[in-house]
């Protein structure tokens, strides 16, 4: 206590001299606070008296307890009466994040009111010393000036009680300050802080605003042209640029990042208003892509612990086209139905339905399921790797306990594993999901005990004695899109580390291994399609040992098979090459009156039924003219009817019934004709493709049963070698 007034005034003069030094260096080394003033805000003048009453009761429930023997201040356990406004989202965002920092610096400040003597000199009640705690905070990051009232505001008895009193004790408190900053050696009580906390601080303030497209409202090509129109221009990196830019992400294509200085001025233009752009960490809209890529479009999705509405909100943007169905678990109040509906309307969403029941208490036989193909599981994590853990905590629902690891860079050990036990319950309890054919598990923790650990435990110890198929680790389903990522990904996980662009992240893909009960081969697919008659009667195959054939040799002809289309068009070829050479040699003999034609010219269906009229074929509709072939016919010659089709092309034939013509023989009278070729062997019908030679075999018209065929005429059989075409 101070006894005469020479040292009332050389304290008071030390006073305003620390003062005047705190004012210049208490948070001139804190880089996160000065890159928030060092943008042209406004300086702070403090908080609506709501904003104190919130952010007191929030501390009142995460704040530090320790033992009897060193509680400096008691804390009551009645919280303060709140107002209408503590609903408001920002004026709960605004409450903890003045909460958060109070929790940081609990250990200072609760030293501060004991060295400056309010406590144990005053008589304030007990739990009114939560309040005092927050709005300490408060007045030493506004330099100890006084706090500007709007005039509309309406004033709360509790705050201006201890209003009052820091501001009696403004020099004393500033003193206390002072002494607590030489004590640590630290230009500012920030630079006390544990360094993973600071650097944590320190990239919440420059992380870069990751905002999604609402593409059932607006195009991707309509958000760039009016982001344009309001002066921001499109840029490949928005690191270290103070304009007006955004650009597009690497992993999710609807998906743009933005400078974090511009989130004030984001938030007052349409495209945020009208949910046309929404604000969400990108490690959710990682998760989100990754369902999509494993989904087909009838699949259904379950979503386990979503966190923010914004996650389903998206997973419901991108199935917009599907006929998909998303089931959200674990809303246990019904009250918030209405809410959660209205939110989803105004941003388009129409295929989400909530389930109140929680996850653990789903069975995989519900009938609402039946359809959920793949599982996204998005657990309760520590959330180590995020840098904002108000925006966290507010964002995803998170327990505000975590407040108090995010306040000393982690968790405990025994509050990691508590954590990873339930996420392991969860992942072991999705896997028993039999329809389910894929779980995507997303964290944004970088403990690989909440990680990889709690995967690879749920993968050795799954129940193989099911009849479906066991979960394997896949690969990404993401672009990697640097060789760190590659590196990072060697294991088939995906992993984010935090850093200046981007928050920490962990992703695993689980998806079922094949059935070898269910492999098929290309024939077995054909047959089966065959049979339904979804081929309309074409007859497809593609031998392995002909194809192998054709790459040793092109010369070589395949077998014949009735089922092969290229073998079919080969055999028409070689028919039409036969049957022009014997029209050509017909003509020759006709003109020299010649007897019978050489043997060469009967390799035709109808030439071989005049040499064996004795022995009756047995099946008239089989062509026998590939039994006689010449093989030292070259294979090029066939190119002047056929094109031949590429090895590497596979053409449906339809198949259609060819009658071939009457083979005009020349015999001098047609009485020859009768006694040696039966009336009904004229003509041979044989089955080919529609498509293979249009234009050269039509059918032509058969003369009626008993008729006896015109004579052929020597001066008009060189005009027309082949009468039929």
């Amino acid at each position: 206590m101070l006894n005469s007034a020479s040292e009332v005034e050389f304290s008071e003069e030390k006073t305003t001299e620390e003062i005047s030094q705190l004012s210049s260096l208490a948070l001139s080394g804190d880089t996160a606070y000065s890159e928030k003033t060092s943008t042209g805000l406004p300086e702070k003048t403090g908080y609506p008296d709501s904003v104190y009453i919130m952010a007191a009761n929030i501390f009142q429930g995460i704040r530090f307890e320790k033992s009897p023997e060193k509680v400096l201040i008691k804390y009551g356990n009645e919280p303060l009466p709140s107002s209408t406004e503590s609903e408001d989202e920002s004026f709960q965002r605004l409450s903890y994040e003045l909460a958060f920092s109070a929790l940081k610096f609990q250990d200072i400040l609760e030293t501060i009111l004991i060295d400056s003597y309010i406590f144990p000199s005053t008589t304030i009640p007990d739990h009114l010393n939560s309040l005092i705690i927050v709005m300490l905070y408060d007045f030493q990051d506004r330099k100890f000036q006084a706090r500007l009232l709007s005039d509309n505001e309406e004033s709360i008895a509790e705050v201006l009680e201890v209003e009052n009193l820091l501001n009696s004790f403004k020099t004393k408190l500033a003193a206390a300050l002072a002494r607590c900053r030489i004590k640590h050696d630290a230009l500012s009580i920030y630079h006390i802080l544990p360094e993973t906390v600071r650097n944590q601080e320190l990239r919440a303030s420059t992380l870069p605003l990751y905002a999604w497209i609402n593409t059932c409202k607006i195009s991707p090509e309509e958000v760039y042209h009016s982001l344009k129109k309001k002066g921001y221009n499109k840029v490949k990196s928005v690191l270290h640029i103070d304009n007006k830019v955004f650009a597009v992400d690497q992993h999710c294509y609807d998906v743009l990042i933005f400078p974090s200085h511009l989130k004030s001025d984001l938030l007052n233009i349409d495209l945020f208003k009208d949910y046309k752009l929404v604000f969400q960490d990108k490690s959710r809209s990682l998760a989100v892509h990754s369902v999509k890529a494993l989904l087909n479009m009838d699949d259904d999705i379950l979503m386990i612990n979503s966190g923010s509405w914004y996650t389903v909100a998206h997973m419901s943007i991108l199935t917009n086209n599907n006929t998909s169905k998303i089931f959200v678990c674990g809303v246990q109040s019904q009250a918030k139905d209405p809410d959660l509906k209205n939110l989803f309307t105004k941003m388009g969403c129409k295929n989400i339905e909530i389930l109140h029941e929680t996850f653990i208490n789903l069975e995989s036989k519900d009938h609402r399921l039946q359809k959920v193909k793949v599982i996204l599981l998005l657990p309760r994590c520590s959330g180590l790797g995020v840098s904002n853990p108000v925006e966290f905590i507010l964002n995803e629902h998170e327990d505000t306990g975590l407040l108090k690891d995010f306040s000393q860079g982690g968790p405990s050990e025994d509050k990691l594993h508590i954590l990873a036990q339930q996420q392991y319950e969860q992942l072991t309890h999705a896997m028993k999901f039999t329809r389910a054919q894929a779980v995507v598990y997303c964290t944004c923790s970088v403990y690989p005990e909440e990680n990889e650990a709690v995967v690879k435990k749920a993968l050795e110890f799954q129940d193989h004695g099911t009849k479906v198929q066991s979960y394997r680790l896949s690969p990404p389903v993401l672009p990697l899109c640097s060789l760190k990522e590659i590196h990072l990904s060697t294991d088939k996980f995906f992993r984010m580390e935090p850093s200046e662009i981007t928050n920490g992240c962990f992703l695993s893909v689980l998806t079922r291994e094949r059935d070898p009960s269910e492999t098929v081969s290309v024939k077995d697919v054909l047959a089966r399609a065959a049979a339904k008659g979804l081929l309309d009667g074409i007859e497809l195959g593609k031998p392995s040992k002909r194809e192998k054939k054709k790459k040793k040799s092109k010369m070589s002809l395949p077998k014949s098979s009735t089922s092969d289309s290229s073998s079919i068009q080969m055999k028409i070829a070689e028919f039409l090459s036969q049957e022009t050479n014997a029209s050509a040699h017909q003509s020759e003999t006709l003109t020299t009156k010649t007897s019978l034609p050489q043997k060469n010219t009967n390799q035709v269906g109808s030439s071989s039924q005049v040499r064996k009229s004795n022995k009756p074929t047995t099946n008239p509709l089989v062509p026998t003219f590939m039994k006689n072939t010449s093989p030292s016919r070259p294979y090029e010659r066939l190119t002047n009817f056929v094109r031949p089709r590429p090895e590497d092309r596979m053409i449906a034939l339809k198949p259609v019934e060819i009658v071939l013509p009457p083979v005009m023989l020349p015999f001098s009278s047609p009485q020859g004709i009768r006694s040696q070729i039966p009336t009904q062997h004229f003509y041979c019908r044989w089955v080919g493709p529609k498509t293979v030679m249009p234009g050269y075999l039509p059918t032509p018209s058969i003369p009626r049963r008993g008729k006896k065929p015109k004579e052929n005429l020597p001066s008009s059989l060189p005009r027309h070698p082949r009468p039929w075409l």
